[in-house]
């Protein structure tokens, strides 16, 4: 017997109001359930994958109107839950990571001290446990002098040990479920592959279930077990990450297609010709 799926999503929708009264559908009918996997959610600039994460952890604009058949974490109704039990879950078992951490770390906060307010937001803990755990949570991102880099400001540390610190802060409660909101595409890509490791090994280690968002194909590819392709607030196809070269859908095809190919010459590059009837 199959386990509990952590996350179902059952016709989710996020539209906003537009300046002549109507709406504008950001995302359109999204469906998909989610176990202890890496699920890959993929799309142009636009498509909606942000939207859906940030209506998942109940981050959405005010002006926002959300809506869904289903949108249950474990036994959890996420649109029917008061905003203190919605407010209980972010962090402590549904986290997300922002795409640059310029614009998520507190710049006037030491590094050591935000990751601890991550912690003791969730769980009551003596000073000298979070400290330790703090330290533990750096380590574990693969930071080699975690002492040192507890004292630090956000603008003291590079990109890439920026956004190791943003996953070190959202992993230290321990949640079930991590949504990472294009973490690579701000960095280069010696330090991408040394973030997915981490990534991968602690999604291995603690039995997470992890959202990549991103909108490079090849990355989640070799990263991810399923791929979400999203496009105009859409899902035109769902596809095992192993058989993504197998992709049906023309708009999959069509950003395969534009991608670099070693020992080819393609100059120019083909560019993707959209269809009107995609978004229908």
């Amino acid at each position: 017997m199959s386990a509990a799926p952590l996350l179902e999503v059952q016709n989710l929708r996020v539209s906003f109001p537009a300046r002549d009264g109507g709406l504008i559908e950001a995302v359109r009918g999204v469906s998909f359930t989610l176990g202890r996997e890496r699920l890959a959610i993929v799309g142009e600039s636009g498509s909606g994958k942000s939207q859906t994460g940030r209506a998942i952890l109940g981050l959405s604009a005010p002006q926002a109107l959300v809506t869904a058949e289903r949108l249950s974490f474990g036994s959890t109704d996420l649109l029917r839950c008061a905003p203190a039990e919605r407010r209980r879950l972010r962090g402590r078992h549904i986290a997300m990571v922002l795409q640059d951490p310029k614009y998520s770390l507190n710049p006037v906060l030491r590094i050591g001290e935000q990751i601890a307010e991550t912690l003791r937001a969730h769980q009551r803990v003596p000073a000298a446990e979070a400290r330790a755990r703090v330290l533990r949570a750096l380590a574990d991102v693969a930071i080699a002098d975690p002492e040192r880099v507890a004292r630090l400001y956000p603008h003291e540390v590079s990109g890439g040990m920026g956004q190791r610190v943003m996953v070190a802060m959202m992993l230290i409660a321990e949640p079930e479920l991590l949504i990472a909101d294009e973490p690579t595409s701000a960095l280069d890509v010696t330090v991408q592959l040394q973030l997915l490791a981490i990534l991968d090994r602690l999604v291995r280690s603690r039995g997470m279930g992890l959202i990549f968002i991103s909108h490079d194909l090849r990355l989640v590819a070799s990263f991810c077990d399923r791929i979400l392709v999203m496009y105009a607030g859409k899902v035109v196809e769902e596809i095992a990450a192993a058989r993504l070269h197998e992709a049906q859908h023309p708009y999959t095809q069509g950003l395969l297609n534009c991608l670099p190919r070693l020992g080819e010459a393609r100059h120019p590059l083909p560019t993707l010709q959209r269809r009107e009837e995609w978004k229908a």
